[in-house]
């Protein structure tokens, strides 16, 4: 992962921030895929237990299911990726496209193919709105005043408001989640993408899978909701009744009729549903041994009443998420318990893959990016990861998974961050083969990162006492930064600002500590302090961007104030040193009696241990 930076911070990335990010892939990918190694095991184990109900529903099915995946993982991992990963992936892609199919036709394939179009026409209409809608009003709570605007109240609501937890319970859960998977993701469709031409990687990475989601959420969310409405539609709901407390009366007083005074609901007072249900078996005249003779005809007892005899149809909203989809496959007749099979197989080969394939990138990110690690890393890793997935499952179930969960979705917000820059980084990779950027150009005399020991570790200690200096400078920087930003702009822009800005900036920056400091007796303080920060950091970035022009840099001036704002020292300290007394850069390269290059390409391209797409087709 470290060498997406090599662009920005060249030979830098073999230093600890290179293995920083390293680390922080390896962490987010070994919880990523345990989390979901775990939470898949028990959707596995919910299916097996309704195909066969003498494998229950528990931990030691669970951890027999953890170990049968990481075997066969570890097996596949040890072959490398041209043998059993690849195999296994494209058995997945094939046995997922013939679930798909197979819903398509045996479903009513005239409403799913209308719903494909709508939905995609729907998509794109909205594409623009919802990419940018946030909730911010439900955010904020139940509104007041719908009936005066003439809004329509639907009975049992008291709001016209989407419910005030969407955004974050679904929208950002799963970008988080998705962007906790991206060192994962990213390296490994790298590592399969050596050879290609960028077209053919966009074409295959991002065009070709959208397409495919796109029918795989249509189809089968379009079957599930079909299936819902015409449930709802025969009477099916999710009720309160304690099938316990039924069975119980079945067998103390069975000739008697069932009555709602009897104290039938799991809960005080029965729910519509159980209500509705248990009216129309007393209009029937119904007994409680009638009663239980019917429940005992499905697969459950608790069944009765979300699901028909025939599983042709269930009321999926009041079942648990793991067993929705074994239900719908259910639901197709006597390919049902075909289906269902086919769908575990399916499952566990699809963990088993995304097990193998995060277990040779989170080898190759341990090995310093090598190719083809070890055998023997390679099987260690992959048994940790079924320790991990066992350890969370005995020590918490569920609780635990979803705890590191939403660890992995907390280092999904570092990977938002590290994912913008690697676009930039990208970006200036691109300008360079394309001729547009010369990575021979003119630079600062001294990089941000240079005060914090960031070469690599074979020239940390020849350098280190040239970097005690620049890290004491930062230091000083910290306080002194409006002097060594004043001296900088009377050289760059003219002489008679030094005084303006040093002043303008000292204000701002005192500014800074003491709204902070007066936040303890004045509540809101702290915002005038940020304000204050940032026109402090918006004036450093103002002469940065002046000494860049004045020194031939390429660069923008967005840039220079995000550098400013996080840096601001560093940047301080940068303009110091490399327009100091004057000089230009081409005087400062001539003074070290060597041209001066880009340190972002003081390396060869060719030394970057990283996965290279090329811009024309390989031979």
């Amino acid at each position: 992962m470290k060498s997406c930076f090599y662009p920005l911070i060249g030979d830098k990335i073999f230093g600890w921030p290179g293995d920083l990010v390293d680390i922080l892939s390896v962490i987010a990918t070994l919880f990523g895929v345990c989390t979901s190694l775990g939470l898949g095991t028990m959707q596995i184990n919910e299916g097996l237990h309704l195909m066969n109900s003498d494998i229950t529903v528990g931990r030691d099915s669970q951890l027999i299911i953890i170990w049968s995946i990481t075997v066969v993982a570890t097996c596949s991992v040890l072959t490398g990726v041209n043998y059993g990963i690849r195999r296994i992936s494209e058995f997945c892609f094939c046995f997922g496209l013939v679930l798909m199919l197979c819903v398509l036709f045996l479903d009513n394939t005239v409403f799913l193919l209308n719903l494909y179009v709508q939905s995609m026409g729907y998509y794109f209409q909205w594409l623009i709105q919802l990419g940018f809608h946030s909730d911010a009003f439900e955010q904020l709570g139940p509104s007041a005043g719908a009936e005066d605007r003439g809004r329509f109240i639907p009975d049992g609501f008291v709001t016209t408001d989407g419910p005030s937890g969407w955004m974050n319970g679904w929208t950002i859960f799963y970008w988080g989640w998705w962007i906790a998977w991206c060192p994962f993701v990213g390296m490994f469709i790298a590592k399969i993408s050596l050879g290609r031409t960028v077209k053919e990687f966009i074409a295959g990475t991002m065009a070709a899978p959208v397409i495919y989601v796109f029918m795989w959420m249509i189809i089968f969310g379009g079957a599930g909701l079909k299936m819902e409405r015409e449930a709802a539609l025969n009477g099916l709901c999710c009720h309160n009744i304690d099938m316990g407390r039924v069975f119980n009366l079945s067998i103390v007083s069975p000739s008697s009729l069932i009555s709602l005074d009897d104290g039938l609901c799991a809960t005080k007072d029965c729910n519509p549903c159980a209500a509705s249900l248990l009216a129309r078996n007393i209009g029937d005249g119904m007994t409680y041994e009638d009663l239980k003779k019917e429940t005992e005809m499905f697969g459950k007892p608790e069944w009765w009443g979300k699901t028909t005899v025939s599983r042709n149809l269930t009321r999926l909203s009041c079942r648990k998420t793991e067993e929705m989809w074994f239900d719908m496959m259910m639901s197709y007749g006597d390919l049902g318990n075909f289906l269902s099979a086919f769908s575990l197989v399916s499952l566990i080969l699809y963990f088993v893959t995304s097990s193998d394939s995060g277990s040779l990138v989170i080898d190759c990110l341990a090995s310093n990016g090598h190719p083809e690690p070890p055998k023997l890393q390679r099987l260690i890793w992959a048994l940790i990861e079924g320790l991990t997935a066992t350890a969370l499952l005995v020590a918490g179930g569920k609780q635990a998974l979803t705890a590191l969960q939403a660890m992995s979705i907390a280092t999904g917000l570092i990977y938002t961050i590290l994912m913008c820059v690697a676009c930039l980084a990208l970006w200036r990779a691109l300008q360079v083969q394309a001729g547009d950027l010369d990575p021979n150009g003119p630079s600062f005399d001294v990089d941000l990162l240079d005060p914090f020991f960031t070469d690599p570790f074979d020239q940390v200690v020849s350098r280190f006492s040239s970097t005690s200096k620049l890290f004491l400078q930062f230091i000083i920087n910290l306080v002194l930064t409006p002097l060594t930003v004043a001296k900088t702009a009377s050289r760059v822009i003219c002489v008679s600002t030094f005084w303006p800005v040093l002043i303008s900036l000292t204000i701002f920056l005192f500014m800074f500590v003491f709204f902070h400091l007066l936040q303890l007796a004045v509540e809101g303080a702290w915002a005038l302090a940020w304000i204050a920060y940032i026109a402090f950091g918006s004036g450093v970035s103002i002469v940065r961007t002046r000494a860049r022009n004045h020194l031939n840099i390429p660069g923008h001036p967005i840039e220079d104030l995000c550098l400013s704002l996080l840096l601001y020292s560093s940047v301080a300290l940068q303009m110091e040193i490399s327009t100091r007394e004057g000089k230009t850069q081409q005087q400062l390269n001539d003074q070290n009696g060597e041209e001066k290059i880009n340190k972002a390409f003081s390396y060869s391209m060719d030394s970057v241990p990283a996965i290279v797409i090329s811009s024309k087709a390989s031979p």
